[in-house]
C-alpha cells in the first residue's frame, strides 16, 4: 500500500532512531523524502545506498536561513514530521541557563521554524499535514529529573494546538506524538552517560507498566497514520503511545 505515492515529505532528526524509521517508512511507502539531520555523516551513513526515493539534507533546525535554503529545493512540501530534539536531565535546581535555553531551541523553536518554512506553499496548495515529536513527558505527564525537556515538550504540544486552531479551516492538520521511552540509539548513549548502562536500562524498562520499551518502528506507524488521509479528521491532538505510562 502508497499511502504517500508522490507526496514530497520531510523529516527532521532523520539520521537514527525514530526520525529514520520515519523516513524509510515514507519512501517504503511512495513519499519522495527530504531527510534533514544536522550532522551530515550519521545521516550519509544510517541512509546508505538505499534505492529509496531519499535525500538527505545536512541542515541544523534552529538555523532559519539553512532551513530556508533546503526548503527552496522542493517543489512543495505534503508531510513535515518534526523529530529533531534533544533531552536534557536534571531538577529544576539542576537545571542551567545553558540547559533550559538548549532544551527549548532544538525542541520548540526548531519545530517552529520548520513549521514556518513549509506551511506557506502547504496553504498555498490547500493542504498539509505536520506531525510534531512532542512526548509524554511535558503538559501530559510529569516525571523526575526531566524539568527543562518536559517544558520545552509542553511547549511543542502548546504550538501543535495553536497551529491547527489557526489554519484548520484552511487544509492543514497538525498533531503532536507524545511516546513514552523508546529504544533507540539516543536513549542508549545516555544510558551508558550514566556508568550503569544496565542499571540504567533497568530503571527505564520498569516504570513502562508494559514492561517493555517502544521500538522506533512503533512510533514511526502512528507518524505515517496521522500523516495519512486515513486521519484527515484528526487535529490539534497530542496522542499518547507510551506503553501505559499515562494510565
Amino acid at each position: 500500500m502508497n499511502r504517500f505515492n508522490g507526496h514530497h515529505v520531510v523529516v527532521t532528526g532523520a539520521a537514527a532512531g525514530i526520525g529514520l524509521a520515519a523516513t524509510l517508512r515514507f519512501a517504503d511507502e511512495g513519499a519522495n523524502v527530504l531527510a534533514i539531520d544536522r550532522d551530515p555523516q550519521a545521516l550519509h551513513a544510517a541512509l546508505g545506498e538505499t534505492s529509496r526515493a531519499v535525500t538527505p539534507a545536512a541542515v541544523n533546525v534552529t538555523d532559519e536561513a539553512a532551513i530556508g535554503a533546503a526548503m527552496a529545493t522542493l517543489p512543495n512540501v505534503d508531510v513535515l514530521f518534526n523529530c529533531a530534539g534533544v533531552v536534557v536531565g536534571g531538577t529544576l535546581l539542576e537545571t542551567s541557563m545553558e540547559d533550559w535555553d538548549r532544551s527549548f531551541l532544538v525542541n520548540a523553536t526548531g519545530s517552529f521554524l520548520m513549521a514556518k518554512a513549509v506551511l506557506p506553499a502547504m496553504l498555498e496548495r490547500g493542504g498539509g499535514a505536520i506531525v510534531n515529536m512532542a512526548s509524554i513527558v511535558s503538559s501530559e505527564k510529569g516525571l523526575p529529573n526531566r524539568f527543562a525537556y518536559g517544558a520545552s515538550k509542553a511547549a511543542v504540544i502548546g504550538m501543535t494546538k495553536s497551529i491547527a486552531a489557526d489554519y484548520v479551516s484552511q487544509g492543514i492538520r497538525c498533531n503532536a506524538i507524545c511516546p513514552g521511552t523508546v529504544d533507540t540509539p539516543s536513549l542508549h548513549q545516555r544510558l551508558r552517560d550514566t556508568g550503569d548502562f544496565d542499571a540504567a536500562m533497568k530503571a527505564f524498562v520498569a516504570r513502562q507498566p508494559m514492561g517493555r520499551l517502544a521500538t522506533a518502528d512503533e512510533i514511526a506507524a502512528l507518524v505515517l497514520y496521522l500523516a495519512s488521509d486515513a486521519a484527515t479528521f484528526m487535529t490539534g491532538q497530542a496522542v499518547a503511545i507510551d506503553g501505559g505510562i499515562s494510565i
